[in-house]
């Protein structure tokens, strides 16, 4: 029914472009309005962090977040680390793991240290949040869609200074006509995956959006580029504020 009042909108004579693909949005939207009352269909706004990314200092043993349900109404949430392929090892737990947030109000979530030796470096997990809605209304069945948060979180060794812009540490290297990068630091760095190369401009991309201590990671430069000779790149702060791109000199490999 939608693409039949898609293509009514888009065929109307006299109209505008503008006119005519507004009209087709309105109907869309009223078209998938009808289709979710229906169905008994429920959109949940789903729990808000009040921040993008969690530190964990070790000195600390744990850290904490709030997170806010912002449905209308009460909901489950469900808290969950969950560890990144190239780290497996178990860290930390969160607490509480699963509990009930009435509508407008903030649990605080703790996530405490179980690490049995001192951290040598930063590390990488990840933790998700969501919100299950309740299942039925009095009104009858109702479905929840529901909407997951997923932080990164990070581990921070005791004795290890604050860097506000471990990107500026990471060495990028020509390698076989290639680009190289190198993270010989000991802090997490994560970015966009995708990179500029000057002096022409050229398009390269990351194989993920971060880089763990000690890594070494092959950018995918979409063919030979042995005359790169500065890389720039989107990083992302260890707090999640928006900052500037950064330009980072490329040097031949050994070098």
């Amino acid at each position: 029914m939608a693409v039949y009042f898609l293509a009514v909108c888009l065929g109307c004579c006299g109209e505008t472009t503008v006119s005519c693909f507004l009209k087709a949005s309105v109907t869309l939207l009223w078209c998938a309005g009808l289709l979710l009352c229906a169905s008994g269909i429920t959109v949940a706004d789903g729990m808000q962090p009040e921040t993008t990314v969690v530190v964990l200092y070790e000195e600390d043993g744990e850290a904490t977040i709030n997170i806010k349900n912002t449905d209308p109404g009460p909901a489950l949430l469900h808290s969950v680390i969950e560890n990144i392929p190239e780290d497996q090892e178990p860290l930390l737990i969160v607490t509480p793991p699963i509990t009930r947030v009435e509508a407008g109000e903030t649990q605080l979530v703790r996530f405490i240290s179980t690490a049995g030796a001192p951290l040598k470096t930063q590390r990488l997990k990840r933790v998700s949040f969501e919100g299950i809605p309740q299942a039925r209304s009095p009104g009858g069945t109702t479905i929840g869609i529901t909407l997951r948060q997923n932080l990164p979180l990070i581990l921070h060794p005791r004795g290890l200074a604050r860097h506000q812009a471990p990107w500026e540490l990471l060495k990028w290297k020509r390698q076989g006509g290639g680009l190289v990068v190198h993270n010989d630091s000991a802090y997490v760095v994560r970015l966009a995956l995708e990179l500029q190369l000057l002096p022409g401009k050229q398009l390269a991309t990351l194989p993920r959006s971060y880089v763990l201590p000690g890594e070494v990671l092959v950018v995918d430069t979409h063919g030979p580029q042995s005359d790169v000779t500065s890389v720039v790149l989107q990083p992302a702060t260890v707090y999640g504020f928006s900052v500037d791109s950064y330009q980072a000199d490329v040097t031949d490999h050994g070098v």
